[in-house]
C-alpha cells in the first residue's frame, strides 16, 4: 500500500535472501582481503582460537537480538529495545552511537576504495568517491525491494570470490593443481601451532574481535521484509554461520599455504595474502582481480550502512530524537530526508578524499572497536531484562538464545576480558577511553532531549 510523502511508514519489499546478503556485505570489507594477515602475524595458526573466541561472542549477541528482533521487528533494533529495558536514555545512546560508528565506518569504506580507483584512473581520489556518492544517492533512494535487490547481487560477488578462493586453496593444499605437490602442515605448524605463546592469542584477538561487526545490519533491514518475525530467524542464523565459515576457512587456507611470519597487514591488494595465494595457482591477472574485488567489497559496505544510518535515523526521527522532518517517507515507503542526511555524511567523507591526511584508513577503523563494545554490552542487558517478560506475554518466537540466563552471563564475562585486553594494549586503550568520552556525552545529551513515544 502506498503512503503519502507525510507519512512515516517504511516501505515492506525485502525478502529474506536479501537480508542475509545485506548482513554477509556489511561484515565482509577490507578487513577480511587486507587485514587477515595482522592477527595471523600475531599470533599463527593459533589465531584460529582468536576468531573462534570473537566469532563465538558475535553469535550469541546476534542470538540475543535475532531473539529481540523476531519478537518485535522494528527498524530502530537494539536501540529500541535499550529504550524499552531501561528508558530513553539507553535508546536515545544506542541510537547514535550505532549511527556514529556507521558513519566513521563509511568514510573509512569510501577512503579505501577511492585509493584503489584513482590508481586506475589516474585521478584524485576525491573523484570517484564524488561518482560513488552519488551512485549510491540514486540506489538508495529507489524502493527498498530495488536496493536489496542490488544490494543482493553486489555482495554476491564478494561470496563467490570466497567460495572460489577457498576451492582453490583446498586444491593446493592437497596437490591436486597441475605443478603443486601435498602440503601437508608443513607451513601450519613448522613454528608450532601457537609460536608466540598465550600472548600472541591475546593480541590476535584483539587485531580480530571486531572483524565480524556488521551483521547488526540484518536486525534493522527486518522491519522492510515482508514478513519480519520469520525472516529476522531465517536470516540471523544464515549470516552468522556463513560468516563464520568464510573467515575461519580463509584463515585456515592461508596458514596451511603461508608461513604466519611471512604476513602482516597489506596496504594494497598485491600484498593480501588472497592475491599471494590465487597467485600460486598461476591464475593471471591475479593483482587486478583482487583489486575488482576489493573495490566491490568496501562499496558494498558502503551501500549498506548508506542503508542502516538511514534507517536509524528515521526511528530515531520517529520517537522524537532527531528533528521530525527526518520520519518523513515518500510514496513508496523510503525515508528520503533521513537517506539525504546519510548521504551529506557521505559527501564530507568525499571531502576527507580530497585531504586524505596519512593514516585516517586505520584511525577510522579503530574508532570503531569501542563502540561496538558498548553496543554488545547494552545488547545483552537489554535482553536479560526483555526475555523474561515477552516470554510472560507469549511473544517468544522460534528464534531463541540458548542457555538463559547464564550463557548471556558467559558472553558479558567474555566482553569483560576483551576490555581487560584492549586496557593493557598500548594501541587500543584509545578505544575504550574516547568511546567512554563519546557514550558520556550521548547519555548526558539524552536527557536535554524530550523523546516522544511513537
Amino acid at each position: 500500500m502506498s503512503q503519502t510523502t507525510n507519512d512515516t511508514a517504511l516501505g515492506a519489499g525485502l525478502k529474506t535472501r536479501h537480508l542475509t546478503m545485506m548482513g554477509l556485505g556489511s561484515a565482509i570489507g577490507a578487513g577480511l582481503f587486507l587485514g587477515t594477515g595482522v592477527g595471523i602475524a600475531a599470533a599463527g595458526p593459533a589465531v584460529l582460537i582468536a576468531y573462534i573466541i570473537a566469532g563465538a561472542i558475535v553469535v550469541f549477541v546476534m542470538q540475543m537480538l535475532g531473539e529481540m528482533a523476531s519478537a518485535r521487528p522494528a527498524s530502530g533494533s537494539f536501540s529500541i529495545y535499550g529504550e524499552q529495558a531501561f528508558g530513553h536514555w539507553a535508546g536515545f545512546s544506542l541510537g547514535w552511537l550505532y549511527w556514529f560508528m556507521l558513519t566513521m565506518v563509511m568514510g573509512a569504506e569510501m577512503t579505501g576504495a577511492a585509493a584503489i580507483m584513482s590508481s586506475w584512473f589516474g585521478v584524485s581520489p576525491w573523484i570517484p568517491a564524488l561518482i560513488s556518492v552519488v551512485f549510491f544517492a540514486v540506489v538508495n533512494l529507489a524502493n527498498v525491494r530495488g536496493f536489496g535487490e542490488f544490494e543482493f547481487w553486489f555482495a554476491f560477488i564478494k561470496v563467490a570470490v570466497i567460495i572460489f578462493f577457498l576451492i582453490v586453496g583446498v586444491l593446493l593444499i592437497f596437490g591436486l593443481l597441475p605443478g603443486h605437490t601435498f602440503v601437508g602442515t608443513e607451513n601450519f605448524l613448522d613454528h608450532g601451532f601457537m609460536p608466540n605463546g598465550i600472548g600472541g592469542v591475546a593480541a590476535g584477538l584483539l587485531a580480530v574481535a571486531f572483524a565480524f561487526g556488521g551483521i547488526e545490519i540484518v536486525t534493522i533491514a527486518a522491519a522492510e521484509s515482508e514478513d519480519p518475525k520469520t525472516a529476522i530467524g531465517v536470516a540471523v542464523r544464515s549470516v552468522i554461520w556463513r560468516i563464520s565459515l568464510f573467515y575461519l576457512g580463509s584463515v585456515l587456507v592461508i596458514t596451511f599455504l603461508m608461513p604466519y611470519d611471512q604476513l602482516g597487514g597489506a596496504k594494497s591488494a598485491a600484498e593480501s595474502p588472497f592475491t599471494q595465494i590465487l597467485a600460486m595457482a598461476n591464475i593471471p591477472g591475479v593483482v587486478g582481480f583482487m583489486e575488482a574485488v576489493i573495490v566491490l567489497a568496501l562499496l558494498s559496505a558502503f551501500n549498506a550502512q548508506i542503508y542502516g544510518t538511514s534507517r536509524l535515523v528515521h526511528s530515531l526521527a520517529e520517537r522524537g530524537d532527531a528533528p521530525k522532518v527526518f520520519a518523513a517517507t515518500n510514496k513508496q515507503g523510503v525515508p528520503t530526508s533521513s537517506v539525504i542526511l546519510s548521504m551529506v555524511f557521505a559527501f564530507l567523507s568525499v571531502g576527507l578524499q580530497y585531504w586524505n591526511p596519512p593514516g585516517l584508513l586505520a584511525f577510522l577503523l579503530n574508532a570503531v572497536g569501542g563502540c561496538l563494545i558498548v553496543i554488545w554490552v547494552l545488547i545483552a542487558f537489554s535482553y536479560l531484562k526483555l526475555h523474561p517478560i515477552m516470554k510472560r506475554n507469549g511473544e517468544l518466537t522460534s528464534v531463541r538464545m540458548w542457555g538463559y540466563p547464564w550463557l548471556t552471563w558467559v558472553t558479558l564475562a567474555a566482553i569483560a576480558g576483551l576490555v581487560m585486553l584492549m586496557l593493557f594494549d598500548d594501541s587500543s586503550r584509545g578505544q575504550i577511553t574516547s568511546v567512554l568520552v563519546i557514550f558520556g556525552a550521548l547519555v548526558g545529551l539524552s536527557f536535554l532531549v524530550k523523546g516522544k513515544r511513537s
